[in-house]
């Protein structure tokens, strides 16, 4: 994700493996201090004091007041693969260096945004789960890329965060610690959690999953700090935990072989039976280019498809995710769809219903 540089800068970055966007400066429900607006309270080696996160610095508990607290359903969005350049270059057969021209990933982008923005209610956050580019780390077109894409991203409504998950185009399908220091210079941590309204999320970097070859000690890390988040959200009775990562565990069956698009059989079981011990509803994923998910022991596979280039018979979307008590609802739509009637009326009723 992205980081408050200034009070209503679109982008604001997660750092020290936390979000900040929805910390905001407010007396707490006992008169107590109030909360600088964009900080954290770290409690770390003894110290206590409120301070604005930076990459690389963790505290060993974050409290962010009321996010802690069930209010009643909301919902928020979920998009994948805007990839800027890989509609030219799967056209021309050159995914390697054929990602030249992107505008109509711009376009479409652009009209992702516009439909996020006139939504009402408005969702609590705009999730892109990856690949948010096509040019690898060191190819020509990626800086180009990457700040079209931004300047597009910059017109979100300001009260709608941002939050990004690295995709395997972000980092590289065998990343590196100098390929995810970029990323993280550029779009924040590659792994962090959040708070929102009493449900617990979770942003993984899944390439670490597929092939860390080449950096086993930032997989450790992530292992060690997601065994460590999982213990915590238990003992906090959040209502709900929910995960986004780029590469689905799996596509349709959670037996099914191993290929690109998912994660290694003896990988994908480890974490599928971590997360379902510790109660995870849901994982939301891009990477496939097309629409699909399953279950495994009552746990949701999500696998939606692109805001950009199409692999398969899906329209260019966005998913609406709807939080309530008992359970997480969704729907993915086509840019036209959303654009034009927005929510679909059981979905406002939902929301307005239990709120």
């Amino acid at each position: 994700m992205s980081v408050m540089a200034a009070v209503g800068d679109v982008f604001r970055r997660a750092r020290g493996r936390t979000l900040t966007a929805f910390r905001q400066g407010a007396r707490n429900s006992s008169g107590g201090l109030r909360v600088p607006a964009g900080s954290i309270l770290c409690r770390a080696a003894g110290r206590e004091g409120w301070a604005w996160p930076r990459r690389g610095a963790e505290c060993s508990e974050v409290v962010s007041g009321d996010e802690y607290q069930w209010k009643g359903p909301f919902y928020f969005i979920q998009g994948a693969d805007p990839q800027f350049g890989l509609i030219k270059a799967w056209a021309v057969g050159n995914t390697g260096s054929g990602d030249d021209e992107w505008g109509e990933e711009i376009k479409l982008t652009e009209q992702a945004v516009q439909a996020i923005n006139k939504l009402n209610p408005k969702p609590k956050f705009f999730v892109l789960c990856g690949d948010l580019i096509h040019g690898m780390p060191g190819t020509q077109w990626r800086k180009d890329q990457e700040q079209d894409l931004k300047n597009v991203l910059k017109n979100t409504d300001q009260d709608i965060p941002l939050v990004f998950v690295s995709g395997n185009h972000d980092i590289g399908n065998t990343p590196t610690r100098e390929t995810i220091d970029n990323y993280c210079k550029s779009w924040g941590d590659d792994y962090f959690s959040f708070w929102v309204g009493g449900v617990f999320f979770l942003v993984l970097n899944s390439q670490l999953y597929f092939d860390s070859s080449k950096c086993p000690e930032l997989k450790q890390a992530q292992d060690a700090w997601l065994n460590g988040q999982l213990a915590a959200a238990e003992k906090r009775k959040c209502k709900h935990i929910i995960v986004f990562q780029h590469i689905p565990l799996f596509l349709r069956k959670p037996d099914e072989d191993h290929d690109y698009f998912n994660l290694e059989k003896s990988v994908r079981q480890e974490i599928m039976e971590k997360f379902q011990n510790a109660g995870v509803k849901a994982v939301f994923s891009g990477h496939y280019h097309r629409n699909a998910g399953g279950w495994y022991r009552g746990l949701e596979m999500v696998v939606s498809s692109a805001i950009g280039c199409q692999l398969g018979e899906d329209k260019h979307g966005l998913r609406v995710v709807l939080v309530t008590d008992e359970k997480i609802v969704h729907r993915y739509y086509s840019l036209d769809e959303l654009s034009s009637q927005g929510l679909e009326k059981e979905m406002v009723d939902m929301l307005a219903k239990q709120n």
